[in-house]
């Protein structure tokens, strides 16, 4: 080849021209053992489950599980950002069962949480807040100051919220695993048909 040749060559807008920006919308599960899918196969999991979901709903989606299995809200937020490495289109919040679990203090919890929020508004993404609600045991107060957390901030970042990711599924034996916590395979279905049309909602009408 001669130089001018290979000169040409590389000018060519063909050679240079950007490739076709993928069309998949990425979506990260960010969360605890509940979306992690503890207990589960891998392929019962929420975050796969939910994917099977919406491509089954003709959506061409990536979910990532993005659930570590004992993280506070506090874990949550010391991961994030090297959990965005991938760049999500959407982010699913689900953090505060062991919080409450654990008992510890409300305003710390929504501190972390509102952390979180204001990072992912930060970088533009779009957000479905994941609820969660305090058990009985530690009392009333703590109940009220707790389940407040996740309205209150829905509405400072103006995001979606699913109230309670159990919804439908805590408390009943036949959906869940024997520690009676986290969902088996027929509870994380009934999560995913009760989640999926919010997030089918956030990305918008599929292709064709």
């Amino acid at each position: 080849m001669t130089l001018a040749a290979a000169i040409t060559l590389l000018l060519s807008p063909a050679l240079w021209a950007a490739s076709p920006a993928p069309t998949a919308t990425r979506i990260l599960v960010f969360g605890d053992s509940l979306s992690a899918g503890f207990g589960l196969a891998p392929d019962q999991a929420f975050p796969v489950r939910l994917a099977a979901r919406l491509k089954a709903d003709g959506y061409d989606v990536a979910v990532d599980n993005g659930g570590v299995s004992g993280d506070t809200t506090a874990d949550g937020r010391a991961r994030l950002d090297w959990t965005l490495g991938d760049r999500p289109d959407i982010v699913l919040v689900e953090l505060g069962a062991n919080d409450m679990l654990r008992g510890l203090d409300p305003r710390q919890a929504q501190t972390n949480l509102d952390a979180i929020l204001a990072r992912l508004a930060a970088a533009k993404l779009k957000i479905l807040l994941l609820g969660m609600k305090a058990a009985s045991n530690w009392g009333a107060d703590y109940r009220q100051a707790f389940d407040a957390i996740y309205p209150i901030l829905a509405k400072k970042y103006d995001v979606p919220l699913y109230p309670f990711f159990l919804d439908g599924v805590a408390l009943d034996p036949k959906l869940n695993q024997g520690d009676g916590l986290h969902p088996n395979p027929a509870g994380v279905a009934v999560i995913v048909a009760r989640i999926a049309p919010l997030v089918e909602r956030m990305i918008g009408k599929p292709p064709g």
